[in-house]
Parts: C-alpha cells; structure tokens; sequence
C-alpha cells in the first residue's frame, strides 16, 4: 500500500511515521471525504467537547464498515483544529492501526499496558503529529474480552482522560465480540458507523440499543462512503 508523508516523532523517541493514503484529512485534505470528516469534527466538537466530554467510542456493527476509517481520520482533523485528541485501537482481536499509523516496527501498546502490574498509560502512548497521539493495541491479545474486562482498563482510560481533551477508541466489531460494548461503557459515549449499501440499518439499531443498555449514550451515527 502505498503511504503519504512522514513525521518524525521527536518526544518519545518513535518514528518516523507513514500514513496511509486513507487518512484523506491528510493525503486530500481538499477532497469531498475529507469535507464530509471536517463537518463530523464540528459536530463532535459543538455536542461533545465543548461540553465537556472527553471520550469516543466509535463502533461498527459489522467488519469493514469504516469505523477505523472513521476514528483515525476524526482524530487527525480534531488534532488539525488544535484539540489534544489520544486515538486509542481498542481492537485486540484484529488490531489495524498500525497499518494506518506505520512505522519501522510494532510498537507496544494497550495489550503491554493491560498486562503490566502497574499499568502507565503515558509509557504506551506515541505522538505521530502536532496534538494527536496514537496508543497502538500492541498486536492481538487471545484473552482481549478478559484484558478489557480488568478495572485497570477503566484506570488507563480515565488517565488518558486526564491527560488529552479528546480519546477516541476504535472498537472491533460488534457482531464479533463483546468488546466494543465493553469499551463503549467505560468511554461513557459512542458513535456508531456504517456504510452505505452494505451496512444493514437494523444492525445498526440494534447497535445502538446494545450501547445503551451498556450504558454508552450514543451521541450519533455515520453513513460511511469511505
């Protein structure tokens, strides 16, 4: 595949990173897709960080929907707007990140930091560009749902709250697990995204009525062309 641009990561000693030419809010910044992200970032940043909520689930309800798509490329146009935004891949199962975010070798993440005794969130966090930092999943993990499960998840999030104005966490999807419900709750808000002519509208639905008895309001949902 081939990459746009490189950015040499200075603070934490990682880099330099490529990124993939579906990150349009950097590769066609002038494009129709890359618009569509700049109008959902004034969305995200009118209802949700202007009121104080400081964390996004973005969940599909199916594989391939673009909610990867999605999280990475609002992150990045949210970092653009000078918000301090942390992407997170909640996706332990299949995690894909790193083939938007590339750099010379896998680096540790969520996975390392779920596993640690004393989990330290800033230890697994990489800056890729001014005001948007990635935390890799740190490759697949056999026990995910249990690594999620752990309360210091809800410690390393809350850090990360604490830490940057904005944490965006992409989910697997939710047909596949139960993680995406998982993240959603403790995140406290979600996006659910979907695309159009091959996401179903009532798995959506039913997605959404899934995150809400997990407790995660949904604060909308994206029809993806991407």
């Amino acid at each position: 595949m081939t990459v746009h641009q490189t950015f040499e990561a200075t603070e934490n000693g990682h880099g330099p990173f490529t990124f993939a030419p579906e990150l349009v809010t950097l590769s066609e910044p002038l494009g129709q897709s890359a618009e569509y992200i700049r109008a959902l970032r004034t969305y995200v940043m009118a209802q949700h960080v202007e009121a104080g909520r400081r964390a996004l689930a973005v969940c599909e309800p199916a594989p391939k929907l673009g909610a990867t798509f999605v999280a990475a490329n609002l992150a990045v146009s949210l970092a653009q707007a000078g918000v301090s935004t942390l992407l997170i891949d909640g996706n332990l199962r299949a995690p894909t990140l790193q083939h938007v975010f590339r750099t010379e070798r896998e680096l540790p993440g969520l996975r390392e930091c779920l596993r640690a005794a004393e989990p330290a969130a800033g230890d697994y966090v990489q800056t890729v560009l001014p005001n948007l930092s990635v935390m890799f999943a740190g490759g697949p993990a056999p026990n995910a749902q249990e690594l999620l499960a752990r309360t210091s998840f809800e410690h390393v999030i809350n850090s990360c709250l604490r830490d940057f104005t904005m944490t965006i966490i992409d989910t697997p999807p939710a047909n596949s697990c139960a993680d995406a419900l998982r993240i959603a709750s403790v995140a406290g808000y979600s996006l659910i995204v979907s695309r159009r002519h091959k996401g179903v509208v009532g798995d959506a639905k039913v997605l959404a009525n899934q995150l809400t008895s997990s407790h995660s309001t949904v604060i909308g949902a994206v029809m993806n062309d991407g």
